[in-house]
């Protein structure tokens, strides 16, 4: 496999970043920045057409959309893939809710609340989306209830898809909800997830 992954760390790359740890896949990385020209060239539009990150290139086949591009990832590896039309369907399910939601909530009261310069926060965006999280969040605790991961007994690309979009869970309050938050733990405890953690870290500071 030949695979390049195009994106910063500290952006949702870091979700193909995992991913490709976890799975054990040699890449190479383009850090391209969502704010940088590179973006916007012909060779890379080539790729992702919307001039955005993360895009990959495997053998020569472009994929674009980080949740799509680790669901092709894992099938292609062959593993966190779970057996099974009903389980199959069920990290399909996961994964779609995660960007539909999760992130559309999580990422707006972030960056109201955090990721903004102060004077280009709006206070009524971050109320919005802090009083839409908490039922997205009881979903989750409700499924997580019982047992240690989304999709059957073990670790898959579901959980890994869910966890990296709900990177930032913990910032806004997992106490009302244990399943989740031990969930969220042992996922970001596994070696993959920490190397990923590392590049993203190692960028911001660099």
């Amino acid at each position: 496999m030949s695979l390049t992954i195009y994106g910063m760390p500290a952006s949702r790359t870091f979700r193909c970043l995992w991913a490709a740890h976890e799975l054990g896949l040699a890449y190479e990385s383009v850090p391209y920045s969502f704010l940088g020209p590179e973006t916007k060239e012909a060779a890379y539009l080539a790729i992702n057409p919307n001039g955005t990150i993360p895009a990959i290139v495997d053998d020569g086949f472009p994929l674009f959309e980080s949740l799509a591009i680790n669901l092709y990832l894992a099938r292609k590896a062959g593993r966190l893939w779970p057996p099974g039309l009903h389980a199959e369907a069920q990290v399909l399910q996961w994964s779609f809710w995660a960007a539909t939601e999760v992130e559309p909530w999580l990422g707006a009261w972030f960056y109201h609340t955090t990721f903004l310069p102060p004077a280009d926060r709006k206070a009524e965006v971050a109320a919005e989306a802090a009083a839409k999280l908490p039922k997205r969040l009881a979903v989750l605790d409700k499924a997580l209830a019982g047992r240690q991961y989304l999709v059957g007994d073990a670790f898959t690309i579901a959980d890994l898809n869910v966890a990296a979009v709900a990177f930032r869970a913990p910032q806004f309050g997992l106490d009302p909800y244990p399943n989740v938050k031990g969930w969220h733990a042992r996922c970001f405890d596994r070696d993959g997830a920490r190397a990923a953690i590392a590049l993203r870290e190692a960028k911001k500071a660099a």
